[in-house]
């Protein structure tokens, strides 16, 4: 049997090192633009240890339960349908959905 997927549109953003925070913020639903500062020394902490800013995921479940997402630098950031945020490397982004 094939199938093809329901359009849908989503919202996403691609990860640059420029908008790191913006991207954190987003994923995680807080504004760190008070304690930018103390933020940016975090978030690149974590791009450091992880090689890339974690993401959570549906899948992830608790935050306790590790890391299993990372989103590169160049990757796509997608909101799903449920609210969840999942990264895509760029080639398949393309392949997938188009600007509306």
């Amino acid at each position: 049997m094939k199938f093809r997927k329901k359009p849908v549109v989503i919202d996403a953003i691609q990860l640059t090192k420029k908008n790191l925070v913006e991207v954190h913020d987003w994923v995680h639903g807080v504004d760190s633009s008070t304690i930018y500062g103390m933020a940016i020394g975090f978030i690149e902490k974590e791009v450091e240890k992880y090689g890339g800013l974690p993401i959570p995921t549906l899948e992830d479940g608790k935050p306790s339960a590790g890391v299993k997402h990372v989103a590169s630098f160049g990757d796509w950031i997608i909101k799903g349908v449920k609210g969840e945020f999942y990264p895509c490397k760029p080639d398949i982004f393309e392949a997938t959905y188009e600007s509306v």
